[in-house]
């Protein structure tokens, strides 16, 4: 049985790619392995957003490379956007590379490592082999829909809805990647979601590069509610699901119709993943974001008087061209007057052919690592204290299964998205349980005592 070895960079979209092979390559008779020395194929599901992801990509790619000589019929691959994004260059770059698949074929991989492993069995000469398209979406249907006729339901899945974006930011490459938005039909994504919770699944979160602008352009409006509000309850009443999530919007998406859904639909959890970016609306004009900082801080507000335990996230770029100091200033000031749950925060790193990448006045490494250290320290002493405020706490987890990194204990999230690790039996997993929050460490909820929670109402 041929072991496959599948790494993934990016977004939960791009671990929802990898589910999709992962699943279609276990159904073909490989077997998944965390281990790439002993691999048969491996995969490496990319990511372009930044420079960083891209580089770990290469290096990993190029270190697992050296078991060549030992293992010289293992098929070496990358898939998702930087392969999108660089295509053929990959493939000349790279000496044992041989697959590069892009976003909207991931449903083809399966084929590609059969016909190129069984040259390699062979010893035949393994061609070089290139598919990718930028927008194809005939081919994309066969994508978009995860298979799961031979895999195990996690308690909590991810569902596409949509493929795309067409807001062009300018330091963004995902419209170059992934192309232009296209949505899902809400029966499809419906019927897709009662299969999961058929088999166990207690949460969905549905995924798109900009959810909340989910067929905008392709479904109309119902009595003033947005195609993805119907969407959300449309999934809402999905007999037996528990929890609802989405991820990730954008700011301009969130009218009155999605801001309301957060305190009349019970099972959509208590979270936002809500991008930021910037506190200088000179910052955000040059973005081409959309909106202002006010803006921004009346939808916290709005979001917090109709939901107030909601925990919000967000995603931050310091060191964008021509940020000063008075606009790193407004950034850091907004960012503690709001006072996030979490924050990725991120140096902006140019990315090829966008906008923002021949502007003028690029700042230095040493100016954006000292902006993003100085960020970072608004960002955790908030999470610190939040997590703090629920010590002695009873929080509703949805359990997972072990802790990643102590398989003798259990982990799991709350509705808030928090991370909470406990001691229990195994048949917890699976289940949402009540526990007693005890203590936090780092980024970590600590709880004893869990019980199974009251299902949560339909």
């Amino acid at each position: 049985m041929p072991k496959v070895f599948l790494k993934t960079y990016g977004c939960q979209m791009n671990e929802r790619d990898s589910e999709q092979v992962a699943q279609m390559l276990v159904a073909r008779g490989y077997e998944m392995t965390g281990e790439a020395g002993d691999a048969d194929v491996v995969l490496l599901n990319t990511c372009s957003v930044r420079d960083m992801a891209e580089q770990k990509a290469l290096g990993k790619m190029g270190l697992l490379g050296r078991q060549q000589k030992r293992r010289p019929h293992t098929v070496y691959g990358f898939l998702g956007c930087m392969a999108q994004s660089r295509g053929a260059a990959l493939l000349s770059e790279i000496p044992h590379l041989d697959l590069v698949v892009g976003t909207q074929k991931f449903h083809r991989v399966a084929d590609h490592v059969d016909a190129i492993l069984r040259r390699k069995m062979a010893h035949e000469p393994a061609m070089d082999d290139l598919r990718f398209s930028v927008v194809d979406t005939e081919e994309e249907a066969g994508s978009q829909e995860t298979i799961r006729d031979h895999a195990t339901v996690p308690p909590s899945a991810f569902v596409s809805i949509m493929q795309g974006c067409n807001m062009r930011c300018t330091f963004c490459i995902v419209p170059d990647t992934r192309g232009s938005e296209r949505s899902r039909r809400i029966g499809s994504i419906v019927g897709e979601v009662r299969e999961l919770v058929g088999r166990g699944c207690k949460e969905v979160t549905l995924l798109g590069q900009i959810v909340n602008l989910y067929g905008r352009h392709e479904f109309p409006k119902v009595e003033g509610r947005s195609p993805f509000v119907q969407l959300l309850e449309a999934v809402h009443e999905v007999e037996g699901l528990e929890r609802l999530r989405f991820t990730s919007p954008h700011p301009i998406g969130f009218r009155e119709d999605l801001v309301d859904c957060f305190g009349r639909l019970p099972k959509l959890a208590e979270h936002v993943h809500l991008p930021l970016q910037s506190g200088s609306d000179r910052i955000l004009k040059a973005m081409h974001r959309g909106y202002t900082a006010e803006k921004f801080r009346a939808l916290v507000a709005r979001l917090r008087a109709n939901c107030p335990d909601i925990a919000i996230t967000t995603d931050i770029i310091v060191g964008f061209p021509g940020e000063g100091d008075e606009d790193y200033a407004a950034t850091r000031a907004l960012t503690d007057e709001i006072g996030f749950d979490n924050a990725f925060v991120f140096r902006y790193s140019p990315r090829k052919d966008t906008p923002a990448a021949t502007m003028d006045a690029q700042l230095s490494e040493e100016v954006k690592e000292e902006r993003n250290q100085d960020l970072l320290s608004v960002v955790n002493r908030h999470a610190q204290q939040k997590l703090q405020a629920m010590v002695g706490t009873t929080t509703e987890v949805l359990c997972t299964g072990p802790s990643r990194h102590n398989d003798a204990r259990l982990t799991g999230r709350t509705r808030g998205n928090k991370i909470v690790v406990f001691e229990g039996p195994d048949d917890l997993a699976g289940n949402l349980v009540d526990v007693d929050v005890t203590e936090t460490a780092g980024f970590t909820l600590y709880a004893a005592n869990p019980r199974t929670a009251a299902l949560a109402p339909a």
